[in-house]
């Protein structure tokens, strides 16, 4: 299970501890919980079975990675992101969604911190505000404040990043 759902998990985590080294332990660290918890997680034998399962490994990794940044008052590095970030396989990924998560992380990282994790967990993991404010002990307006934040500075950066199209009419 560890060697099948790495790339999934440490792509999730390094969303929220752009230190590679760091993000590998934590990885791990929420694999151990993984495999101490495996007793609680319970499903039906259904199709969606991997599914649910990827969800449960998905807040797990999320958690242990929240806990991380607010035990250590972390603050994530500034400068590109290493190459071995790119070379993590996920097998549950096409080549188009791995070039649109490159694009993503890349422009999320860019964000401050605070505006980084809130767009990470409601857009990207689908926390609620209310998870969000317990989890990292803020407001619920806080969280939508930040979360409108970050939304407004990706939609600026996106909109500058496109170069426009003169088109001539004959």
């Amino acid at each position: 299970m560890y060697e099948q759902y790495y790339g999934y998990a440490f792509k999730i985590v390094f969303r929220y501890i752009y230190r590679y080294e760091n993000a590998k332990d934590v990885v791990n660290d929420g694999f151990v919980k993984v495999f101490t918890r495996f007793d609680k997680f319970s499903c039906e034998e259904t199709e969606d079975q991997e599914k649910m399962l990827m969800g449960w490994i998905r807040k797990i990794m999320v958690n242990t990675a929240i806990d991380e940044l607010r035990r250590k008052n972390m603050i994530p590095e500034i400068g590109g992101i290493p190459e071995e970030v790119w070379e993590v396989p996920d097998v549950g990924q096409t080549a188009e969604q791995q070039l649109y998560y490159k694009e993503l992380i890349v422009l999320v990282k860019e964000l401050p911190p605070s505006y980084q994790v809130a767009f990470n967990m409601y857009v990207i993991d689908g926390f609620s505000h209310q998870e969000i404010a317990d989890k990292l002990n803020i407001s619920i307006g806080t969280s939508k404040s930040n979360l409108a934040k970050a939304r407004a500075y990706l939609q600026k950066k996106l909109n500058t990043d496109i170069p426009e199209i003169d088109v001539c009419s004959s």
